[in-house]
């Protein structure tokens, strides 16, 4: 039987929340999934929703404006 996984095959950690942008795992994370038993990542995969919605709903950091090209 495979692992359970959220992976949506969009990996992409985001810089300021740290958790992929496709799952909601941190980096952490997705390196020990392999090696965690079954009922941890159930338990992590619960957490997920909330913790994308949570990610979404924070203030994000002002971009810095494009220096003008002359």
């Amino acid at each position: 039987m495979p692992a359970s996984t959220p992976c949506i095959r969009l990996c992409v950690l985001d810089p300021v929340t740290g958790l992929c942008e496709g799952c909601g795992r941190t980096g952490t994370e997705i390196a020990a999934w392999g090696g965690l038993p079954e009922a941890e990542r159930l338990r992590i995969m619960a957490t997920l929703p909330a913790r994308l919605a949570a990610a979404d709903a924070a203030p994000r950091p002002e971009a810095e404006p494009a220096a003008a090209v002359a």
